[in-house]
């Protein structure tokens, strides 16, 4: 019953109905568990389970925090920075390697730089694929973290500044060098 009841309700009251009833929290988790399990394996190149962990302490800490949620901002961009921090977290402590990850069932990138089907420009995209993940990984962090919010999780500027808790003039320049250093980097091959 609840499951249906959520689907009519918005983020906002489904925060607010989340205080009183943590059933409520499970809807925002299902609603978000996809798109940040996506996001964080994106942004760091880790194992399934590592991911979940992440996302799951994520969703621990938001549900401990809820009340201070601010509410002026977006539900998902609050949700968002919790799981940025906790990524960040789970690198330093773990030292893994750094790096971005297009997820292979992901093709949207690779489809927006080839637009035909035919088995030439597959090949072609499939590499360029390749290629565009080999370029990310050789970021910086602060430019791999922006691109993959601006390109790969759609986000806006000001979702950004939110997430990243940085103004969005700063997240503007480093969208800007992130596109030149790629670029740099994608001309010496």
């Amino acid at each position: 019953m609840i499951d249906r009841e959520c689907q009519k309700l918005d983020d906002k009251q489904l925060v607010a109905l989340s205080l009183e009833d943590s059933q409520y929290f499970y809807c925002l988790m299902k609603r978000y568990e996809d798109k940040l399990s996506a996001y964080v394996h994106r942004f760091l190149f880790l194992s399934p389970d590592d991911v979940d962990d992440i996302v799951e302490n994520s969703f621990i800490k938001a549900y401990e925090h809820l009340n201070d949620c601010d509410c002026d901002l977006k539900f998902s961009t609050w949700l968002y920075r919790i799981v940025h921090n906790e990524a960040i977290n789970f690198f330093k402590k773990s030292r893994a390697s750094f790096q971005v990850s297009l997820p292979e069932d992901n093709e949207n990138f690779v489809n927006w730089l080839v637009a035909d089907t035919d088995i030439e420009k597959e090949t072609i995209a499939l590499h360029q694929g390749q290629e565009i993940k080999k370029i990310l990984n050789q970021l910086k962090p602060e430019y791999k973290d922006v691109l993959v919010l601006k390109f790969f999780e759609d986000k806006d500027y000001q979702e950004i500044s939110d997430i990243l808790q940085k103004p969005m003039g700063t997240v503007a320049t480093l969208i800007s060098r992130a596109k030149i250093q790629f670029k740099k980097i994608y001309e010496k091959k």
